[in-house]
């Protein structure tokens, strides 16, 4: 067996083998000092504080192959200028090292519009102010939606949620005022549902109910009726009922009277209007004072004048005694039958009219 080990056959074969694999040994080492430049280095050239297209071009210059990162961006440097390097300055490297370069921006780094539509205006602007965005312009429009933030615009473009723009950009916002009032309805009768609908939206109102006379929803159909009628003044976002088919509103006639007399009912205004009282909420009982009890009070009897009477003979009395005969407090003859005293001879004289006498009223 040891024998046989020996053979110098066996003996040639080995050391063939061990030449061979010392061979390929150094012949790899040899590759790799010459792929790799063993030995050879060259310094890192300082970049910081140049600009990004200076440094591109020394490093290309020296050998040297790079990448190009931004940080954040920092308003104290001026854009696009190297703030890093690595490996640093003055370090040596083999030729064709990467060396990785960090530049300041031109700009802040852009954010995303959060979904601020239609959201309350408080809260809208609360969001806007987090993610690093400033308010500029606020425009008032007027909307049913008040106080909603209904469009966000930047440099005069309006700008949808999820966009993307630089950061502490300033941006215009358009918030509703509150919905305009009497506003006249246009007329949509005779217009395609598609047409009609634009020149509603247009007006500031909303299409409501759409009704097609087959049932189908073609948009080509002709309106042939509205409610509500045009000339009527209503409220900015109230809807517009719309009644469509494929014929045109002259042959609909009979169908367009039947919804007047649903949708435009007339009010007679010939007879006067009703007036009606209102009742009382509560009446107070009513009580009548007792009829006061009469007090009997002495009468006074008024003073009489004594009027005196002529002769028996002429039977005339003076005018305005025929009630009440006048007494005379001067003579005091209360029972001689309150004849007059006559002088001498009366049946010799003829009758005399009668002087009227002072009286004396006690």
């Amino acid at each position: 067996m040891l024998k046989s080990l020996f053979n110098w056959k066996v003996l040639l074969n080995l050391v063939v083998a061990i030449g061979i694999f010392v061979g390929l040994v150094w012949l790899t080492f040899r590759w790799l000092e010459y792929h790799t430049n063993h030995g050879q280095e060259i310094p890192v050239p300082n970049v910081i504080n140049k600009s990004v297209y200076d440094a591109v071009k020394i490093l290309e210059d020296t050998g040297l192959e790079y990448e190009v990162d931004s940080a954040e961006y920092n308003p104290k440097y001026k854009p696009f200028q190297v703030l890093k390097m690595h490996p640093l300055s003055s370090s040596r490297v083999k030729p064709g090292s990467l060396v990785r370069i960090v530049v300041n921006p031109r700009t802040w780094a852009p954010i995303t519009v959060p979904d601020v539509i239609n959201k309350y205006s408080g809260l809208a602007f609360q969001r806007l102010d987090q993610v690093g965005l400033k308010i500029g312009d606020t425009i008032y429009e007027p909307s049913i939606q008040k106080d909603a933030l209904l469009r966000v615009i930047y440099k005069g473009n309006a700008v949808n949620p999820g966009s993307r723009l630089p950061r502490f950009s300033v941006i215009d916002v358009v918030v509703g005022s509150g919905p305009m009032r009497n506003i006249s309805i246009p007329s949509v009768v005779g217009l395609s549902v598609k047409e009609a609908k634009a020149v509603i939206a247009k007006s500031m109102f909303e299409v409501g109910l759409v009704e097609h006379e087959d049932g189908s929803k073609d948009e080509s159909d002709i309106i042939y009726y509205q409610d509500p009628a045009s000339g009527d003044v209503r409220d900015q976002g109230m809807q517009i009922d719309l009644w469509a088919s494929k014929r045109t509103p002259a042959e609909l006639r009979a169908k367009v009277e039947q919804l007047n007399s649903i949708y435009r009912m007339k009010v007679d205004t010939s007879l006067p209007p009703v007036h009606y009282d209102e009742a009382p909420s509560q009446s107070a009982p009513s009580y009548d004072p007792p009829a006061p009890v009469p007090v009997p009070v002495p009468k006074k009897e008024a003073p009489k004048s004594e009027t005196p009477k002529t002769s028996a003979a002429s039977g005339a009395k003076p005018a305005g005694t025929a009630a009440e005969k006048p007494k005379t407090a001067a003579t005091g003859s209360q029972g001689s039958g309150n004849k007059p005293v006559t002088t001498g001879n009366t049946s010799q004289q003829p009758a005399q009219k009668p002087k009227a006498k002072k009286v004396v009223v006690e």
